[in-house]
């Protein structure tokens, strides 16, 4: 029955009075009057709670920065190392080198190879950071970017391995949140400065995300491991070998391993063949900087790197003491590294045990299983007993330091310690308001923690200001042992030399030992040079000198001596030069005009490299066509 258009309502009915949709709970409103949208209860969320996630983790990020916000900078142990490299890397963009390979500042101005060696993508965001941004600003900016990274990608890979979907996003936030906030992520950050490995927060669980993630676990073999996730797994694999050598040592490792453990638990090649495809592509993306590294090893005394005592796989391991007094700094340092490791691999074990026991196994066994075995293996990897797979895995000595795989227990240590605390879907809103509160109480805790025991003070010269003040005057910083030439030991470079300084004997020692355990210092009235000279002004990797001498004899450059440098003296090539204590360039002149031009060539193992990516890059760009995506109405791939 339809009533009249008229204002009058009958007298028998009742009036039918508009029903606004309730705030929390479900009710269909009346078609006639506009519904109230919701903005937490279940149904149809909020556009912007999908965001809800990511802006707690990125709020979480900076209150773990605050501390170097109030107080200034913590200078770490590798905080001048990283600083030095973005000065000379922004001096080499301003100059048009967009990937320079020689480092100007180190050794007082010789310089060396840092570029060579050292992954390029760290020192290039910072250098990116420090061009955008105040340099006193830019240490900060970067760890806020590393940490928030570390919690983005957590999450998404505890989203992932519980299946859950975007609405559920309470525990995959929690775990984020959990893993930028362990131990080892500020001890990287604020007592280590170690921006490389501090990158490894990254990619670690993005590594672990794409090598488990299953999207056609029916589909046949060839679809299964191509499902979309190649790609990306490539590119985790190139970028933790680009941020940092031991990381992508690890990361190389881990990918091995995890892939081999989700076949097994799967019953499928799919993983192993993912893996194996993306570990080759990702290595030969990153070969432009992979392949010069290799090759010229040789030309620098890299060993000095892992020869030490105290950068020794035997002399780290868990809780190890040693008898030497030159050990004791090592031990403090170890001690509290131990500490940190045995609360995070404990928090993670505690968390499976619990997450056991509770029946929460929501998602797939092929995602958690692999993620609840690295606690263990990283145990083992700590412990004496791990001896001779260090010796047996190539390149693994390289990492120099056991503990450095607890990069890869912030991910599976946070997701397990999320699914231990949250409470059942059923439990009510205060339980989970409880958790909310009690867990933003500790990780304001260990922000205000790490502060105070990881925070590094800054002596007066290596505050950014003062250590910018020392590179505009071009008097240069210490260097690397690692990157100096065969046989020679850079603490003997002296500091304030000339470019050029004219000599009788190529073996002149410049510079007078005033302090022990100094570089010994130069100055003219020395009179150990006839004469000195200074370049044009040019680029960084290319110099020249035009001057006239007043007799026969050695120009000593303040110049790390290289093989990649090409030395012209009066157009013609010089090959053989004397070698020196302190590994600087002595080149022969005559008495008269001298013409000297020393070029950094390009080597054909950097042209290698370079080919190599660029076909990496073109297989990845073919299988990124062809992998078959969900988007995809049919497969690509035969069979």
């Amino acid at each position: 029955m339809s009533w009249p258009h008229t204002n009058r309502v009958p007298e028998n009915s009742v009036p039918r009075v508009p029903q606004v949709s309730r705030f929390w709970g479900p009710g269909k409103s009346d078609p006639r009057v506009p519904p109230v949208r919701r903005f937490w209860g279940p149904g149809k969320s909020s556009r912007y709670r999908p965001l809800l996630g990511p802006a707690l983790i990125l709020f979480a990020a900076f209150v773990a920065i605050l501390p170097q916000l109030i107080r200034g900078n913590s200078c770490g142990h590798d905080f001048d190392f990283h600083l030095v490299s973005w000065f000379d890397c922004l001096s080499a963009w301003k100059h048009g080198l967009v990937y320079p390979h020689w480092t100007p500042s180190p050794n007082y101005g010789a310089g060396e190879p840092r570029f060579v060696f050292y992954p390029p993508l760290t020192w290039m965001l910072g250098a990116a950071l420090g061009a955008i941004l105040p340099l006193s600003l830019a240490p900060i900016a970067f760890t806020f970017l590393c940490l928030a990274g570390t919690g983005l990608a957590t999450r998404a890979l505890a989203a992932q391995t519980l299946n859950l979907t975007a609405s559920d996003d309470a525990i995959p936030t929690l775990a984020g949140c959990a893993a930028l906030f362990s131990g080892y992520s500020l001890f990287t950050a604020y007592e280590r400065t170690a921006f490389g490995e501090l990158a490894g927060g990254f990619w670690i669980p993005l590594l672990l995300l794409f090598i488990l993630r299953e999207r056609n676990p029916s589909a046949p073999l060839i679809r299964r491991a191509f499902d979309g996730s190649a790609v990306p797994l490539a590119l985790a694999v190139a970028g933790a070998w680009l941020s940092n050598a031991p990381l992508g040592v690890m990361a190389s490792y881990l990918l091995a391993a995890v892939a081999l453990a989700a076949a097994i638990s799967e019953k499928s090649w799919a993983p192993i063949l993912r893996a194996a495809a993306a570990a080759v592509l990702g290595i030969g993306l990153a070969a432009l900087y992979l392949v010069p590294a290799a090759f010229e090893q040789r030309w620098v005394d890299i060993r000095q790197a892992i020869d030490d005592p105290a950068s020794m796989i035997e002399g780290s391991w868990l809780f190890a003491r040693h008898a030497g007094p030159d050990m004791l700094n090592h031990d403090i340092e170890l001690h509290r590294v131990s500490l940190l490791a045995v609360s995070m691999l404990a928090v993670a074990v505690v968390g499976l045990l619990i997450f056991w026991l509770r029946g929460r196994l929501t998602g797939p066994r092929r995602g958690w299983i692999p993620l609840a075995l690295i606690p263990f293996a990283i145990l083992f990897l700590l412990l004496p007993v791990s001896l001779p797979v260090w010796n047996l895995l190539p390149r693994l000595r390289y990492l120099q330091f056991p503990w450095r795989w607890l990069v890869a227990l912030e991910a599976p240590m946070a997701i397990f310690f999320a699914l231990a605390v949250w409470p059942r879907s059923a439990a009510r809103r205060l339980s989970r308001f409880a958790v909310i509160a009690v867990c933003a109480t500790f990780f304001l805790a260990a922000s205000v923690f790490a502060a105070r025991n990881f925070f590094q003070t800054c002596d007066t010269e290596d505050a950014v200001w003062a250590m910018l003040s020392t590179y505009r005057a071009q008097t240069g910083f210490l260097g690397s042992g690692e990157y100096s030439p065969p046989g020679s030991d850079n603490a003997t470079v002296a500091t304030g030399l000339p470019d050029a300084c004219l000599v009788n004997d190529p073996d002149t020692v410049l510079g007078i030992l005033d302090t022990p355990g100094a570089n010994p210092d130069w100055w003219v009235e020395q009179g150990s040079c006839s004469a000195t000279f200074n370049w044009q002004p040019g680029l960084p990797e290319r110099k020249r000198l035009q001057a006239v001498t007043s007799h026969a004899g050695f120009l000593i450059l303040r110049l790390t001596a290289y093989p990649a440098w090409r030395i012209t003296l009066n157009g013609c090539r010089v090959d053989s030069l004397p070698q020196r204590d302190d590994g600087l360039i002595a080149v022969p002149v005559p008495q008269g005009p001298v013409d000297l031009a020393v070029d950094f060539a390009t080597t054909p193992d950097v042209i290698a490299g370079r080919c190599l990516s660029a076909i990496s890059l073109l297989l990845l760009t073919f299988l990124w066509l062809m992998e078959d995506r969900p988007k995809s109405s049919q497969g690509r791939f035969p069979g």
